[in-house]
């Protein structure tokens, strides 16, 4: 059974060894953190025994079987079961009723979605957030990355634009113009969150902008108007 061993670390349970639970489960090994693994393929659960003691090959997931790993001792559980949705529901419910401090399940679509979070669970859509930003880095250029944090969040990380060579963060004006705020500069490779409204800008920096998604669209299209 699973006890958490280091207290100034967070714990993580992961059930469902997809390709997205498979990546996560060693993204968060790789920092360091307490992780229990939870599938019913044994091949997969064994590959991940190289990041983790505590991996359970589970055929059937009810409430006995997930309590039995010991799950309910974990900080955080992600769900990454997607299509099966009984599957995912009950396993859902299950581990919110366990008191497990923060739930988080992968849904496949908007439906599944608002089930889980009335069962209690924070919802991630792993595909649709994908294509958000891969969508944003096709139609701007200039777009790095682009991560969504909620629908009036985001975060775009994007070269200068050529037109904004030489210019200053107050000629810029981007708060007053499209309601967006640059919150750090890379420049050289190194980011800075400090930053400077006389600052002038130069040939490949890199802006760190935060808004909306009506307002990052607007932005970049004035860009290439």
């Amino acid at each position: 059974m699973f006890k958490k061993s280091k207290s100034n670390t967070t714990s993580y349970g992961i059930v469902g060894i997809g390709r997205f639970g498979y990546a996560l489960a060693i993204e968060l090994a790789k920092e360091g953190n307490d992780i229990l693994i939870i599938d019913c393929d044994e091949e997969k659960v064994a590959e991940l025994r190289e990041y983790t003691e505590n991996a359970f090959v589970v055929k059937n997931i009810d409430k006995k079987s997930l309590q039995s790993t010991g799950i309910q001792n974990c900080d955080v559980a992600v769900v990454c079961i997607g299509e099966q949705l009984d599957t995912s529901i009950l396993t859902t419910l299950n581990l919110v009723s366990m008191g497990i401090p923060h739930v988080i399940s992968k849904a496949k679509s908007a439906e599944h979605g608002e089930i889980l979070e009335k069962l209690g669970a924070e919802v991630v859509y792993p595909e649709r957030d994908m294509a958000i930003r891969l969508a944003n880095r096709l139609i701007t250029s200039s777009v790095i990355d682009f991560v969504q944090l909620s629908e009036q969040i985001n975060v775009s990380k994007m070269k200068i634009p050529a037109n904004a060579i030489g210019k200053s963060v107050i000629d810029l004006n981007l708060r007053s113009r499209f309601n967006l705020n640059i919150i750090a500069i890379e420049k050289s490779g190194v980011v800075s969150n400090t930053v400077d409204p006389h600052y002038t800008f130069q040939k490949d920096d890199v802006l760190y902008i935060c808004g909306g998604r009506d307002s990052l669209t607007q932005f970049s299209d004035w860009l290439y108007k």
